[in-house]
């Protein structure tokens, strides 16, 4: 008789093989928000979303208001959210790679043998969680911003594009933590992944600047994090950027070709 190996007899036990989705997404939900980590990061992107939002429009207030200004009060009013975006890129990993770290993620693909459901799972919890926090954080955020503009008499009214940028925040930073979750299941290196999506967003686009003439400019602003940005604020500083919806468009089809490559990686790969 050959003797069968503990992962065999996982897959065969009914209990386990039939571990449904709902159960799935709830044991993710419990590790995503019992690590202390992922508290300190939305602590922190609180804190850039609002706090970095409010500074700005403190300083800059004057200068709007003088008639001198070369940017528009909407394009301050949610300053802050693009670094708050950057620590949904880490949430994302880390709710990944932390299981590769430690090892849990062998216990995690024995309880539940369907690979893709667990990659829907902690996709789920991630972008839930961060669709709802980037809606709040950046209404916040316009609040703190909105007030030193009022004072100026330069306020930005709760309607229109700034509704839709509210709204854009939700949307692109569950975007970016699905980015960044996709990227840790291909790296499943918690420093490598990180640094890899930051110099893909935040490095590379402004280095395919250099490229002469319209080719690199034309790149640059199809990067994920150019082209998903726009409808996070009401107004782009870039002119030239894709418009709102096309550009999150974009964003979201990059975003899904680098989840299949995730997949497709965790279904071959051993743990």
């Amino acid at each position: 008789m050959t003797a069968k190996t503990f992962q065999d007899v996982v897959v065969e036990s009914p209990a386990i093989s039939h571990v449904g989705l709902w159960s799935t997404v709830r044991s993710e939900w419990i590790k995503l928000i019992s690590v202390r980590s992922t508290w300190w990061t939305l602590g922190a992107a609180t804190v850039l979303g609002i706090g970095l939002t409010a500074l700005i429009c403190g300083l800059n207030a004057d200068w709007l208001a003088s008639g001198e200004a070369d940017e528009a009060p909407g394009s301050f009013v949610m300053w802050g959210m693009m670094f708050a975006q950057i620590c949904a890129i880490v949430i994302g990993v880390l709710a990944v790679t932390t299981e590769y770290g430690t090892g849990l993620i062998r216990s995690t693909l024995a309880a539940t043998p369907h690979r893709g459901r667990v990659l829907v799972a902690k996709m789920i919890v991630v972008a839930s969680t961060l669709f709802v926090f980037g809606i709040a954080t950046s209404y916040l955020g316009y609040l703190s911003g909105n007030y030193f503009l009022d004072r100026e008499g330069i306020g930005v009214a709760f309607d229109g594009d700034v509704m839709r940028a509210v709204l854009g925040n939700g949307l692109f930073m569950a975007g970016m933590g699905l980015f960044g979750g996709a990227a840790g299941f291909v790296i499943r290196h918690t420093a490598a992944a990180i640094s890899i999506v930051l110099a893909g967003i935040l490095i590379i686009p402004n280095m395919l600047l250099l490229i002469p003439g319209d080719v690199g400019e034309w790149i640059a602003k199809m990067s994920p994090g150019a082209a998903g940005s726009v409808i996070a604020t009401p107004v782009s500083f870039d002119p030239t950027a894709l418009g709102p919806w096309t550009g999150f468009g974009v964003f979201t089809a990059e975003t899904a070709a680098l989840m299949a490559v995730a997949w497709l990686l965790l279904r071959r790969r051993d743990a």
